[in-house]
């Protein structure tokens, strides 16, 4: 599906929300009486999309990239009751890389591959990853995959949860 959108020229805000509402929609379909979330995540790199990186050596180049410049991440959120959405959100973090070396780069991935695959951009905010920056604007939870001060917002105001 990432492909498809990709070719439609979608913007990487919209491939996030369209992931993560597909994910959602799947599993609706699936448990059909149930409150469902879907979510997914999207580097956006000068307007273009990232997904998490398939090596180490991916993990090098992205964040080699990414090094020195501010990119955004997007966390896309779609709540689905009764097999229709209900709600979404997509949160977007601006983030700030530090310059770093070519030798803490190697010595970061050495230490934290295969641990940083299962995240988009080779880093984790909430381990080690944290290093690999000087500015963080948004929400902290966006960066972590949910918007989840938003969807508590929700789930409260609908009564899912107490508030």
């Amino acid at each position: 599906m990432r492909a498809a959108l990709l070719a439609d020229g979608a913007t990487p805000r919209d491939i996030a929300d369209a992931l993560a509402e597909m994910k959602a929609r799947k599993l609706a379909d699936r448990e059909p009486g149930a409150l469902v979330l879907g979510c997914d995540q999207v580097l956006d790199c000068d307007g273009e999309a990232w997904g998490k990186p398939e090596s180490a050596d991916a993990a090098r180049a992205q964040l080699a990239i990414l090094r020195g410049r501010t990119h955004r991440l997007y966390s896309a959120a779609v709540l689905y009751d009764a097999q229709e959405p209900v709600w979404r959100h997509v949160g977007e973090v601006r983030l700030t890389m530090r310059m770093f070396s070519d030798s803490y780069l190697d010595a970061y991935l050495a230490r934290n591959w295969p641990d940083v695959a299962s995240s988009v951009g080779g880093y984790k905010l909430e381990s080690e990853g944290a290093r690999l920056f000087d500015r963080i604007e948004g929400d902290y939870f966006s960066v972590l995959g949910m918007p989840l001060l938003p969807l508590l917002g929700y789930l409260a105001q609908r009564g899912f949860i107490a508030a």
